[in-house]
């Protein structure tokens, strides 16, 4: 079906892309942003705050919730440059757009994001990218956080278990905040995965330099399946973070992150993700390791990734 403009939130100016699996709406009024994510018969799996939908041309950064488009790192302008203002829009197919906004005085980047619909599944492609419009270079990489509604958990799986004295060499690279504790006990550090539950609590958040590609986020009876990409060789932000999650009383981030460069004039930078969502769930029957692993087997291989 073709492209659609649609109201959503209070926002008249919405595209709706949709095929019999599932339904994408893009803000327009505001963005670029992914505003809901929802299969053909289900609800929205990424969160969104009331108080800021329907709003546009707000002095502060505010967010509203769904997929955004960041840049990182974390910073007053690079991440908190408020993105209430239109965004031009281009429709390249029936299941395929971009939406951009200009770069302003202040950080003189244009960001344009690029999203694919699968014709016969739910599967969505989103480039994000970057590109330094400006007379002076800018160290940056593109982010893109999706955030998720509240009451799930996350699913981050490791690379596998060595044994010692075999293997003597580190594999796996963690990246902790200052207001993250490891007691929390919305986390669980497993063999196979770390898991991370919303909850009614407090900030928390980690990254890794994360090679296995996948991160899962279930609830009730959604799975959502995000692919990140590492390059290797690359420089990641954040002490060299690929992939971070952040959590909090209200929501939970599923954040891909590319790779940062010094951003010359003219020059741009991206990164791509998929996303893959799937309804009828049942839930595990636990959320062991080996439980995980073998409830969560069949979503993965129809996504094309593996456990």
């Amino acid at each position: 079906m073709p492209v659609d403009h649609v109201p959503f939130g209070g926002w008249a100016n919405n595209l709706r892309i949709a095929n019999a699996h599932a339904e994408l709406i893009i803000t327009l009024d505001v963005g670029p942003r992914v505003i809901s994510y929802r299969t053909a018969g289900g609800e929205n799996v990424f969160k969104t705050f009331d108080a800021h939908l329907g709003g546009t041309g707000e002095s502060e950064w505010k967010s509203r919730g769904g997929h955004r488009f960041w840049l990182a790192p974390e910073d007053p302008v690079l991440s908190y440059l408020p993105d209430n203002s239109p965004v031009t829009h281009r429709v390249i197919s029936e299941h395929e757009v971009e939406v951009e906004n200009a770069p302003a005085d202040q950080l003189p980047i244009r960001k344009v994001m690029r999203l694919a619909l699968d014709l016969a599944t739910a599967r969505v492609t989103v480039t994000h990218r970057a590109t330094n419009e400006g007379a002076q270079p800018i160290a940056s990489a593109t982010w893109g956080l999706s955030v998720m509604a509240p009451g799930g958990i996350e699913i981050i799986p490791l690379p596998p278990l060595g044994e010692h004295p075999r293997d003597l060499l580190p594999n796996r690279t963690m990246i902790l905040w200052p207001f993250t504790d490891m007691t929390d006990p919305r986390w669980r550090w497993g063999r196979r995965f770390i898991t991370l539950r919303q909850a009614d609590a407090g900030p928390t958040k980690a990254g890794l330099a994360f090679r296995e590609r996948w991160i899962a986020y279930h609830r009730g009876d959604s799975l959502f399946l995000k692919t990140i990409e590492f390059e290797e060789g690359a420089t990641y932000p954040d002490l060299g973070c690929n992939f971070e999650t952040f959590t909090n009383e209200e929501m939970l981030e599923v954040e891909a992150l590319g790779p940062l460069v010094e951003l010359a004039p003219g020059e741009s930078t991206s990164h791509t993700e998929q996303w893959q969502l799937f309804d009828a769930v049942t839930p595990p029957s636990d959320h062991d390791d080996d439980a995980l692993a073998e409830w969560i087997a069949p979503y993965l291989a129809r996504a094309g990734v593996g456990v």
